[in-house]
């Protein structure tokens, strides 16, 4: 009760403020989702004196943590107050990187608000999403061409209206770049256990989810490599009970470690290769460190029963055939560890970094943020003084 009475004053704080103080507002479902905003909060911040209003569901969000004069934060639930707080919302662009606005139960607002949606995956938009689960925004900042295409195939092929669509790039990316820049990785010595990264995505057919996750587990660490789980926060959430059992039966084990907040990224500079299925956190540690991932063939994550209608290949279906991969049989689990050490032994691994596939590589806090203003200024004046 205390803290819905908390999250209810917290609303009506942010409605009571002035409406130049609530141009622009970004919202955010917690922690996970605050290094996909950080880069786009930090420079409006640095480069106007435009009032920036951030919401979180998570009282442990690190958007919390920013002190600046024109900064306002609000933890607000999940639920019912927030639901109607965003169909009632007066702010002029509202940024978030929320999938399916308007089609569940957060509903755009009965006032004249224009919506931003932030990318927090480089994976395709027509596959891994709901259908429609862009179609209400108006502006989609897009990681690379291949968003852009996408969303203009969907808005041909569903007859949706054009939506304005910025060339960002993809904030997660640039930190992970600029970490690896600032810190050199201790080379394994020789004889020293290789560092495996286990980092799936989530979902029914997922590795953890299917059971086949955990006797890759033990397959690895049979095998003598150092293993770090590091479970999706929605297998955490909907399959809480499969990570549990992993971590009870290995927890003992010297060379087992888990990771279950992924807001931080030293696991992935400290790893010498991943192992996936179809997160995007495959794609973000291929490009930024260009390293290898192992790629457990699970069932294709397919939220979309229309997305054969996108006659086009999928990124993170493409990038499969790269020289920095490789791929696992569900029937071949038992030769994991050979796997590995074939494309740990690789010479000559393909690639450099995200190359063309994505945006302003280094550069999307800056430039986000200068569409950000450019946008808040183009719809203020097109609704007149006063408003």
């Amino acid at each position: 009760m205390f803290r819905f009475v908390q999250h209810l004053c917290n609303v009506i704080r942010y409605i009571q403020l002035p409406g130049r103080t609530r141009r622009i507002t970004f919202y955010s479902e917690g922690r996970n989702y605050w290094p996909h905003l950080q880069p786009l909060v930090v420079e409006v911040l640095a480069l106007s004196d435009v009032p920036v209003c951030y919401i979180t569901s998570d009282e442990d969000d690190p958007g919390l943590l920013i002190a600046h004069p024109d900064y306002r934060k609000f933890v607000i639930d999940e639920g019912h107050v927030r639901d109607w707080l965003f169909r009632n919302i007066e702010t002029n662009v509202f940024v978030m990187t929320m999938p399916d606005l308007h089609q569940y139960q957060v509903k755009r607002s009965r006032h004249d608000v224009h919506y931003v949606y932030v990318q927090h995956s480089l994976v395709s938009l027509y596959m891994v999403y709901r259908k429609g689960a862009f179609d209400h925004y108006d502006t989609i900042f897009c990681a690379g061409p291949h968003h852009i295409t996408e969303i203009r195939a969907m808005e041909a092929e569903f007859n949706l209206r054009p939506k304005r669509l910025v060339e960002h790039g993809y904030g997660r990316l640039d930190t992970i770049l600029s970490q690896s820049r600032d810190r050199s990785r201790e080379e394994n010595s020789a004889g020293a256990h290789s560092h495996v990264l286990v980092a799936p995505s989530w979902g029914p057919g997922g590795m953890i989810e299917s059971g086949i996750g955990a006797s890759i587990v033990d397959h690895l660490l049979r095998g003598q490599y150092r293993v770090t789980l590091r479970p999706h926060p929605q297998t955490l959430k909907f399959a809480g009970d499969k990570v549990g059992a992993i971590l009870t039966q290995y927890e003992a084990d010297p060379l087992f470690t888990h990771e279950l907040n992924v807001v931080g990224e030293d696991t992935l500079h400290d790893s010498d290769m991943m192992i996936s299925d179809w997160s995007g956190v495959a794609l973000e540690y291929m490009f930024a460190l260009n390293k290898p991932v192992l790629y457990v063939d699970v069932p294709m994550k397919v939220n979309n029963p229309d997305h054969h209608r996108i006659a086009m290949e999928p990124l993170e279906c493409r990038i499969r055939k790269t020289g920095r991969s490789d791929i696992l049989g569900l029937h071949e689990i038992d030769r994991v560890t050979e796997k590995i050490e074939g494309l740990l032994k690789r010479s000559a691994i393909t690639g450099s970094g995200p190359g063309n596939m994505v945006f302003n590589p280094g550069e999307s806090g800056v430039y986000g943020a200068r569409c950000l203003l450019q946008i808040l200024s183009e719809v203020e004046a097109a609704r007149g003084p006063g408003r």
